[in-house]
Protein backbone atom coordinates (compact mmCIF):
# COMPACT_ATOMS: atom_id res chain seq x y z
CA UNK A 1 0.00 0.00 0.00
CA UNK A 2 2.39 2.21 0.98
CA UNK A 3 4.38 2.84 -2.84
CA UNK A 4 7.23 5.43 -2.42
CA UNK A 5 6.54 8.26 -5.32
CA UNK A 6 9.64 9.05 -6.77
CA UNK A 7 9.65 12.81 -7.00
CA UNK A 8 12.36 15.59 -5.84
CA UNK A 9 11.98 19.12 -5.84
CA UNK A 10 13.68 22.38 -5.99
CA UNK A 11 12.58 25.84 -5.01
CA UNK A 12 14.28 29.72 -5.84
CA UNK A 13 12.78 32.49 -3.70
CA UNK A 14 13.12 36.05 -4.32
CA UNK A 15 14.20 36.00 -7.62
CA UNK A 16 14.43 39.65 -8.97
CA UNK A 17 12.17 39.19 -11.87
CA UNK A 18 8.44 39.83 -12.11
CA UNK A 19 6.52 36.56 -12.25
CA UNK A 20 4.51 37.13 -15.58
CA UNK A 21 7.99 37.44 -17.37
CA UNK A 22 9.27 34.04 -15.68
CA UNK A 23 6.16 32.65 -16.40
CA UNK A 24 6.33 32.85 -20.20
CA UNK A 25 9.27 30.56 -19.74
CA UNK A 26 8.43 27.88 -17.35
CA UNK A 27 5.27 27.18 -19.69
CA UNK A 28 7.75 26.21 -22.27
CA UNK A 29 9.28 23.48 -20.71
CA UNK A 30 6.61 22.21 -18.40
CA UNK A 31 5.93 18.39 -18.48
CA UNK A 32 8.96 18.02 -20.47
CA UNK A 33 12.14 15.82 -20.33
CA UNK A 34 14.17 16.87 -17.99
CA UNK A 35 17.07 16.79 -20.50
CA UNK A 36 15.17 18.08 -23.54
CA UNK A 37 13.88 20.94 -20.98
CA UNK A 38 17.47 22.20 -20.38
CA UNK A 39 18.48 21.74 -24.03
CA UNK A 40 15.50 23.93 -24.50
CA UNK A 41 16.18 26.56 -22.26
CA UNK A 42 19.84 26.95 -23.04
CA UNK A 43 18.49 28.55 -26.68
CA UNK A 44 15.76 30.34 -25.24
CA UNK A 45 16.20 34.38 -25.76
CA UNK A 46 14.74 35.84 -22.80
CA UNK A 47 16.93 36.78 -19.67
CA UNK A 48 14.43 34.51 -17.33
CA UNK A 49 15.78 30.88 -19.09
CA UNK A 50 19.26 30.57 -17.73
CA UNK A 51 17.51 31.25 -14.13
CA UNK A 52 14.74 28.60 -14.69
CA UNK A 53 16.85 26.03 -15.93
CA UNK A 54 19.09 26.47 -12.48
CA UNK A 55 16.26 25.55 -10.98
CA UNK A 56 15.41 22.45 -13.41
CA UNK A 57 18.88 21.38 -12.65
CA UNK A 58 18.59 21.39 -8.86
CA UNK A 59 15.25 19.83 -8.40
CA UNK A 60 17.12 16.73 -10.91
CA UNK A 61 20.04 17.07 -9.19
CA UNK A 62 18.16 16.45 -5.71
CA UNK A 63 16.30 13.74 -7.33
CA UNK A 64 19.43 11.70 -7.70
CA UNK A 65 21.30 12.47 -4.28
CA UNK A 66 17.81 11.38 -2.45
CA UNK A 67 17.50 8.12 -4.64
CA UNK A 68 21.20 7.74 -5.41
CA UNK A 69 20.56 3.57 -5.75
CA UNK A 70 17.94 4.43 -8.48
CA UNK A 71 21.11 5.65 -10.69
CA UNK A 72 18.74 8.06 -12.30
CA UNK A 73 20.24 10.51 -15.16
CA UNK A 74 17.93 13.63 -16.74
CA UNK A 75 16.95 11.64 -19.70
CA UNK A 76 14.77 9.17 -16.93
CA UNK A 77 13.11 12.48 -14.95
CA UNK A 78 10.15 14.76 -16.16
CA UNK A 79 9.27 17.70 -14.69
CA UNK A 80 6.19 16.48 -13.08
CA UNK A 81 5.43 20.50 -11.91
CA UNK A 82 6.65 23.66 -12.66
CA UNK A 83 4.78 26.74 -11.40
CA UNK A 84 5.74 30.68 -10.23
CA UNK A 85 4.24 32.52 -7.70
CA UNK A 86 4.79 36.38 -6.67
CA UNK A 87 7.09 37.49 -4.11
CA UNK A 88 7.34 40.13 -1.65
CA UNK A 89 7.18 43.84 -4.32
CA UNK A 90 9.75 46.50 -3.27
CA UNK A 91 8.48 49.38 -3.11
CA UNK A 92 10.71 52.54 -4.05
CA UNK A 93 10.48 56.30 -5.18
CA UNK A 94 11.02 58.13 -8.34
CA UNK A 95 11.35 62.43 -7.92
CA UNK A 96 8.91 64.34 -10.30
CA UNK A 97 8.69 67.88 -10.82
CA UNK A 98 6.87 70.59 -8.43
CA UNK A 99 7.37 68.21 -5.58
CA UNK A 100 5.62 65.08 -6.42
CA UNK A 101 6.69 61.54 -6.37
CA UNK A 102 5.75 58.34 -8.06
CA UNK A 103 5.79 55.05 -6.61
CA UNK A 104 8.12 52.20 -8.43
CA UNK A 105 7.01 48.91 -7.99
CA UNK A 106 10.03 46.32 -8.11
CA UNK A 107 8.55 42.57 -8.37
CA UNK A 108 9.77 38.98 -7.19
CA UNK A 109 8.88 35.65 -7.57
CA UNK A 110 9.76 32.29 -6.55
CA UNK A 111 10.33 29.31 -8.75
CA UNK A 112 9.00 26.00 -7.49
CA UNK A 113 9.88 22.66 -9.58
CA UNK A 114 8.87 19.00 -9.08
CA UNK A 115 10.79 16.15 -10.59
CA UNK A 116 9.25 12.75 -11.13
CA UNK A 117 10.91 9.64 -12.62
CA UNK A 118 9.28 9.27 -16.33
CA UNK A 119 7.58 5.41 -15.21
CA UNK A 120 6.00 6.83 -12.34
CA UNK A 121 3.88 9.31 -14.18
CA UNK A 122 2.45 7.05 -16.82
CA UNK A 123 1.55 4.12 -14.06
CA UNK A 124 -0.83 6.78 -12.60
Amino acid sequence: MSEEIFEAKATQKHLRKSARKVRLVADMVRGKNVAKAIKTLEFVNKSTAPLVAKVVKSAAANARDKYQDERLENGDLVIKEIFVNEGATLKRIQPRAMGRANQIRKRTCHINVVVAKQEELINQ
